[in-house]
């Protein structure tokens, strides 16, 4: 790191042809922001163990509670913002399509399809981290070995991490559907379909009268945010009224329960739960820390 933003690395390795692990373990010193503009992008997995990334509303915040996996493809251009939470510690797993082609051409056409894209649009999901997929991170972070035995660890601890990541994403939702192409009308509205539900975190439009606002049908809303955002509708209000009441506890300047009222939670229990889901601690665990 620059000593002007932190210090700490990023370890980046080959761990054989197609297959790139980043250990990473940086503290900030102050916030600063990265910005990415449209590219190509190759499967990827993060799993963060401390610390949190933003994405100014592109993508989720990705946090010690919450991983990126995504397919190949094309990414949309983003902004990350690090430097919220002082120490950022975690993997980060690139693998070229060519890797996964074998694995999965025969026995999952579908997912096949949904992850290993070319001049599409990539696919990305969020999902919880688990305790599995966290002490995997950890060993990851904490390898023992040395010379070839730490590359052979280190690559069978990444496909142990994608087995993890593939096996929980088709046991929630199925085997992931081949999403339609977007129109870039329906991606316009859907984009605005967003802000309106940022706009009103407290008391947010039903899916149904958000759709008609928008011009869209329930369907084409629902499928478009989790071709875009990586989540569900309710899924995406649930991260963003979270982030919000992160920085409001950050702040300094109101109760928990204020703050779960003024992101539209009406029960202290429930919140507490959602909060501790996605950063990891509880809300007054995340004060006092």
């Amino acid at each position: 790191m620059p000593s002007l933003l932190g210090r700490g690395s990023t370890r980046c390795c080959e761990l054989s042809p197609g297959v790139w692990l980043d250990l990473i373990d940086k503290e900030f010193v102050q916030p600063w922001a990265l910005s990415v503009a449209e590219h190509r992008h190759l499967v990827q997995i993060t799993v963060l163990l401390s610390g949190a990334i933003d994405f100014d509303d592109v993508y989720p915040t990705l946090g010690v509670g919450q991983s990126y996996f995504s397919g190949s493809g094309l990414s949309r251009g983003y902004v990350a913002r690090y430097g919220r939470s002082p120490h950022l510690k975690g993997i980060n797993i690139h693998l070229h399509p060519k890797v996964l082609q074998p694995f999965l051409a025969e026995y999952a056409t579908h997912l096949h399809h949904t992850l290993l894209k070319t001049d599409e649009w990539k696919s990305a999901w969020f999902p919880d981290v688990t305790p599995a997929m966290r002490a995997v991170a950890q060993q990851m972070l904490q390898c023992p070995f040395h010379g070839v035995t730490r590359r052979l660890f280190l690559q069978a601890k990444v496909f142990e991490l994608l087995a993890l990541q593939l096996d929980g994403m088709m046991s929630d939702q199925g085997t992931p559907p081949l999403p339609a192409t977007l129109k870039a009308v329906t991606v316009e509205r859907i984009y605005e379909a967003r802000a309106r539900l940022v706009a009103r975190l407290e008391n947010p439009p039903s899916i149904p009268e958000l759709a008609q606002q928008v011009g869209l049908c329930d369907r084409t809303l629902r499928r478009g945010f989790r071709e875009l955002f990586g989540t569900s509708v309710i899924g995406y209000l649930t991260q963003q009224r979270l982030n919000q009441a992160e920085h409001l506890l950050r702040e300094g300047t109101y109760t928990v329960a204020e703050v779960a009222n003024s992101v539209g939670y009406t029960h202290l229990g429930h919140f507490a739960a959602a909060f501790r889901k996605q950063f990891g601690v509880s809300p007054r665990e995340w004060i006092d820390g």
